[in-house]
């Protein structure tokens, strides 16, 4: 596998910080330093904020890089890994910057090491711009154990947006032999329950989303429940809806933001659930994101999809960039897509 330095344009595709995560990922597992520009050119804040920051931060001290670029609003980022260092390593974000994309950024990585680590990471775990731990735990990581890897997670305490706070852990042993994935269907739905999060807010708004949820929501296939806190890490609300299928586990989020009515965030949710549901695919658009690269790194697979997001599609383009010897397929079969992971 080469060495020479990778040169990535932030600006490709959707031009936001998936291109920097993904990279660290790769650069990290592979050895192949790189050199990113324009980080972040699509968004309307370019440069590296305080979240991407804890990323190459976290990736620094996995790898051992040397790293050129890595300040607040820097466009520009040079990153030289020299080796991965499993054991315990602890990361805070700052504010509700997204733990779980940090925890992402690192993950390949340690399940490439050569011993176990502990991770701990500090920040929010529901940010209404990332996955919120519910979607990493039932979702995510059951379908990288059937993949070969070993990592557990814990959450500490929630870290809602804009206050952050929140804290989780991920135990990541090294993994057994890397076995590809096929993930065509779903199978028959176990469970369906609909959760309503909400910290240091009125409770009228959770009694609102509830009724929504109970007239949008057949009351013989959905349990519905309320998770109240106050004790000072809020103010937060999110809506979940979890999925338990005989192939897949599929969680569907939807943020309460001030601007928003408590039964527009229980529309945005329940949409989500209904497209994907029409689609009769196994993986949501989100979940069909974070699989490409594990797959890229092991074994391949396959799985049916929705039609590829453009963040899907830029974090294709940038696997293809390190791993010029994996082919990833998006084959689009009317309202579902197969996407196939496979070495050339």
């Amino acid at each position: 596998m080469t060495t020479d330095e990778l040169t990535i344009d932030g600006a490709q595709g959707e031009g936001g910080g998936q291109i920097l995560r993904s990279a660290l990922s790769l650069s990290l597992v592979t050895g192949r330093p790189f050199r990113l520009v324009g980080v972040r050119a699509g968004r309307p804040t370019p440069g590296l904020l305080r979240q991407h920051l804890a990323a190459v931060r976290a990736a620094a001290a996995v790898g051992r890089a040397e790293v050129e670029g890595a300040e607040l609003g820097s466009g520009a980022l040079r990153f030289a890994p020299r080796g991965l260092v499993p054991g315990d390593h602890a990361f805070s974000v700052g504010g509700a910057g997204s733990a779980t994309l940090v925890l992402q950024t690192v993950l390949p990585a340690l399940m490439a090491a050569a011993g176990p680590s502990r991770v701990t990471v500090e920040g929010g775990t529901h940010n209404p711009w990332a996955p919120p731990y519910d979607a990493i735990e039932r979702s995510f990581l059951p379908l990288l154990a059937r993949v070969g890897a070993r990592v557990t997670t814990t959450l500490e305490r929630r870290g809602y947006f804009p206050a952050g706070g929140g804290r989780l852990t991920a135990a990541v042993e090294p993994g057994t032999a890397a076995v590809p994935l096929a993930l065509s269907a779903r199978g028959a739905v176990r469970t369906r329950r609909a959760t309503v999060l909400l910290a240091n807010l009125p409770r009228r708004i959770a009694a609102v989303e509830e009724a929504t949820l109970r007239r949008l929501l057949p009351a013989d296939l959905w349990t519905i429940e309320r998770v109240t806190e106050e004790d000072g890490r809020g103010p937060g609300n999110v809506v979940l809806l979890d999925v338990a299928c005989e192939h897949v586990h599929e969680v569907f989020a939807a943020f309460g933001m001030r601007e928003l009515r408590a039964d527009a965030v229980v529309d945005e949710a329940v949409g989500a659930y209904r497209e994907w549901l029409a689609a009769d695919v196994p993986v949501g658009p989100h979940l069909a994101d974070q699989l490409l690269l594990p797959l890229a790194l092991g074994a391949g697979g396959t799985f049916r999809t929705v039609a590829p997001t453009r963040h899907t599609k830029t974090n294709a383009d940038v696997i293809r960039q390190f791993l010029p010897d994996v082919r990833i397929d998006l084959v689009a079969d009317g309202a579902a897509t197969t996407v196939t992971v496979a070495r050339r």
